[in-house]
């Protein structure tokens, strides 16, 4: 009778961070990670003040209200977080395009010119 090797058990942590460290690299996905939040944060927000009301009641169901306003609260904090991520890497990618084009316009003046070129 064969014995199989044991399975290996996908580790979560690791997992997650490489995961969200592939979202946060690509600029697009980035910013359709930021789009969803914040289209999660708005729809909490109208189903809250609109078709929840009775069922968040703050005087009835304290802890329901206090939990939902919670997680609205998180989405719309994790979407900034992202926006504010998503200036800070496009700036000093602006940054970095900016000097690697100072350092090219500079070889170019200082660079020997053929005498070819003058006539």
């Amino acid at each position: 009778m064969e014995t199989r090797p044991p399975e290996k058990r996908l580790a979560v942590a690791p997992f997650t961070i490489h995961a969200a460290k592939g979202l946060l690299r690509d600029t697009k996905m980035r910013r359709i990670m930021m789009a969803i939040t914040i289209a999660i944060a708005a729809i909490l927000l109208v189903i809250g003040l609109t078709g929840l009301r009775s069922w968040l009641n703050p005087h009835e169901h304290p802890w329901r209200f206090i939990l939902f306003w919670l997680v609205c609260a998180w989405q719309t904090m994790f979407a900034i977080l992202l926006a504010l991520f998503d200036v800070l890497l496009t700036r000093s990618q602006d940054r970095a395009a900016r000097k690697a084009l100072r350092e090219e316009l500079d070889q170019a003046r200082f660079a020997p010119r053929d005498d070819s070129e003058k006539q």
